[in-house]
Order: C-alpha cells, then sequence, then structure tokens
C-alpha cells in the first residue's frame, strides 16, 4: 500500500498550489492530480451538485489506486468532505480558509477574506469563523470570475488585476493586516497581490498546513513510502493541458481526459 499514489483533485488548477507543498514536504511519494476544470468553478454550483463532483473524482482516483486523497479544494472541502469520509474507506484531507492563525495573529483586528461563493455560504466555513473571530473584524469578498480567468490562462491579465482592485478596496479601508486567500487557485495570484497591497499586510493561505497534514495521516496509518525510487506524478484534466503545464513547468506532462 505505501508505494500507492497520493490522489488529489480540484475544480481545475488551482490545486497544484497544494500538490506543489505536498511533493516539497513528501518528495518520495507517488501523486495523481485529477483537475474537473471543465465544471470550474465549483463555487455557485451548490452544495449537491458539488458533493456529486466530487464523488466522482474521487471513484476515478480510487480506479486508478491511490491510498489517501487530497481534497485540494475549499469550496469541496467545506461542502462535501463530511460526506467523503463516512462513505469511503480510506483518509482524506481537507483543506479550508486559514483562519485560526490570521484571526490570532491580528493587530488591527481586521482580516480580510477572499474566496469563492461556494465556501464563504458553507456551513464549515461558517463554524470555523464563528469559532476564531471573536473581536475580530471580518471581511468576506468573494472573488467571482478569478478562478475562470485563471483556468483561461489569464492569470497576469489586466482584467485579472481590474478584478483584484475592486475585490481588495474594502479590505484596505476596514484597515486590514491579513489577507486569507480561501481558494487554492488564489496562491497563484500571490506576485500581484504582493505588488498591490502595502506592505504591512500578510497573505496567509493552507497548502503547507495541508502537506503537513498529509504527512501526519500517511504516518498515522503505515502509509508513508519509504522506497527511494524516483517518485511518479501524473496530471490529468477535462480541460486545457497548456493552462496547467504553464503552472507547473518542464518536466511534467500534463494528459487531457474525460471525466
Amino acid at each position: 500500500m505505501s508505494t500507492k499514489p497520493i490522489g488529489i483533485f480540484d475544480s481545475g488548477v488551482g490545486g497544484t498550489s497544494i500538490w506543489k507543498e505536498v511533493h516539497a514536504l513528501l518528495p518520495n511519494e507517488n501523486t495523481i492530480y485529477l483537475a474537473d476544470s471543465l465544471n470550474a468553478p465549483y463555487g455557485p454550483k451548490g452544495k449537491e451538485r458539488i458533493t456529486e463532483l466530487s464523488i466522482k473524482n474521487v471513484d476515478l482516483l480510487i480506479e486508478k489506486g491511490c491510498k489517501l486523497i487530497v481534497v485540494a479544494c475549499n469550496t469541496a472541502t467545506t461542502n462535501a468532505v463530511k460526506h467523503l469520509r463516512s462513505n469511503y474507506n480510506l483518509p482524506f484531507i481537507g483543506i479550508e480558509p486559514a483562519i485560526k492563525p490570521a484571526a490570532l495573529k491580528t493587530q488591527t483586528k481586521s482580516v480580510g477574506i477572499l474566496a469563492t461563493k461556494g465556501t464563504l455560504a458553507s456551513d464549515l466555513f461558517h463554524e470555523t469563523t464563528d469559532l476564531y473571530s471573536n473581536g475580530i473584524h471580518i471581511i468576506e469578498q468573494e472573488g467571482e470570475g478569478i478562478v475562470q480567468l485563471i483556468e483561461s490562462g489569464q492569470l497576469n491579465s489586466d482584467a485579472m488585476k481590474a478584478l483584484l482592485d475592486i475585490y481588495l478596496q474594502p479590505m484596505l479601508e476596514a484597515n486590514i493586516d491579513y489577507l486569507v486567500l480561501g481558494c487554492t487557485h488564489y496562491p497563484y495570484l500571490m506576485p500581484m497581490l504582493i505588488e498591490m497591497l502595502p506592505k504591512h499586510i500578510k497573505i496567509i493561505d493552507s497548502g503547507e498546513a495541508v502537506a503537513k497534514q498529509t504527512k501526519s495521516v500517511l504516518d498515522k496509518h503505515q502509509l508513508l513510502n519509504t522506497q527511494s525510487t524516483k517518485s511518479k506524478h501524473q496530471f490529468f484534466t477535462n480541460g486545457n493541458p497548456e493552462v496547467m503545464q504553464s503552472l507547473l513547468g518542464e518536466g511534467f506532462k500534463v494528459e487531457y481526459l474525460e471525466f
């Protein structure tokens, strides 16, 4: 079992930001990444449809022999991970916005969160926010249109900058000192955000925490790959392979797969 791959899925290419963190921490592990770009974004789709899509992705990853699955999508985690955990007999790693560290560290008592509609509307998001936001002003901003631009290869476009200008303005007016990225597509905006935001505002995403949790769960279930052979990585998308290829760089092959 230990040499079997880690499965990772997202509503598109964004979860590759999570894959990079997992691969950096666990270089021995084989991985299979599934980008459901055809159905991106999951955010506006509603809990039932998001759960259906998540099941479809999980079934395919299990068919391909995965030993653990990372739900590298905030919207799929907040809407479907409870269902997945109670219906499948393998470990799942979920991802949700890193509200806790931002709420604990903020000096201005004002934290911005940029996320999809599906994440912001979910019960899990509200539970987490209620738990850690006592005395903290949380400015929620739906990043409508961001995922679509990234999925269509327009990451560094003028259209993206124009959207971010609109979305960041209320947060700046509220004097935030932390910006939480609540979608796995959004870490790819980091260079642009660093350029646009005042230097004192810190940006947090969940990638490193997810990688550490993945290692911990593999260790707990005695599933860590201890072999020193070169790890294998497969990337599948039902969208345009070139978009994911541009984010991964050379050395990794992205294949088109109808699913």
